[in-house]
């Protein structure tokens, strides 16, 4: 095995005990060292962890920024690599690593932003949004996320960003029903986040949200072409596009009432 980079796997996770596994394993075989900090989980993702060498660390949950925070604070290695539970590196991406730290470009970059491709339900993202999404993942290890509710980013203010060609690989839902009750949870912490900042939702905002996510996606970033399991994946995010700006609409509604 080629030898560990000098690289923090961080991963944070509840109840992920059927991924946790390949998650972890494509970090370690890369990583000086990896840490899962679990939330809670009651179906053994700590303990299947930690029989692969993570070090589990646990800590109730704190929000989606805070929590990665934490996890990165624990790293002791000058870079992280930060994976959710239901991602992993293939082969080609672990060499594709080694290989840009071994190109002395690092020593030019502070935050490198890799690629993603997304999996739903058996269908590999080819084209649109989700088949090569740029995220930036493997940072220095100052780095921290901006305080948001929801879809939590790396501060890049002031940092030197690095684009790199290493493929994430993300098996972004157990089912259809869990892949929709997730976008509404999410679409609820959005409206939340906006309702501090905004007065009012354009009549049709919604409705034009979801039309222009589909405009974009299948047809300019020719979406259609991954078939009818990236139909049924779109359809869902055209779909959250819609109820973000629908709970947005009904928090100020509730707001100026009360």
């Amino acid at each position: 095995m080629p030898p560990a980079l000098p690289l923090s796997g961080v991963v944070v996770a509840c109840n992920e005990a059927d991924r946790i596994e390949r998650c972890v394993a494509s970090l370690r075989a890369a990583c000086a060292e990896v840490i899962v900090v679990d939330s809670g989980s009651s179906d053994g993702t700590r303990e299947r962890a930690a029989a692969l060498g993570a070090r589990v660390i646990e800590q109730p949950w704190l929000g989606f920024a805070r929590q990665k925070n934490l996890a990165i604070a624990q790293a002791t290695q000058p870079w992280v690599l930060l994976l959710d539970a239901d991602e992993w590196l293939e082969a080609d991406a672990l060499d594709a690593l080694r290989a840009l730290f071994a190109s002395g470009r690092l020593d030019a970059a502070d935050v490198v932003r890799l690629r993603r491709r997304t999996r739903f339900l058996g269908t590999v993202m080819r084209h649109g949004s989700f088949a090569a999404e740029p995220v930036e993942r493997l940072f220095r290890a100052h780095c921290r996320h901006e305080e948001r509710a929801v879809h939590e980013r790396l501060d890049t203010r002031g940092q030197r960003v690095l684009d790199a060609a290493v493929r994430m690989e993300h098996d972004t839902a157990r089912s259809a029903a869990d892949y929709r009750a997730k976008l509404a949870r999410y679409a609820a912490l959005w409206a939340g986040e906006q309702a501090a900042r905004t007065r009012r939702v354009p009549p049709g905002r919604a409705s034009l949200a979801g039309l222009a996510y589909l405009l974009k996606n299948l047809v300019l970033r020719l979406g259609l072409l991954d078939g009818p399991g990236a139909w049924r994946f779109h359809a869902l995010h055209a779909g959250y596009a819609v109820a973000k700006y629908r709970a947005l609409r009904r928090q100020l509604r509730a707001a100026a009432a009360g």
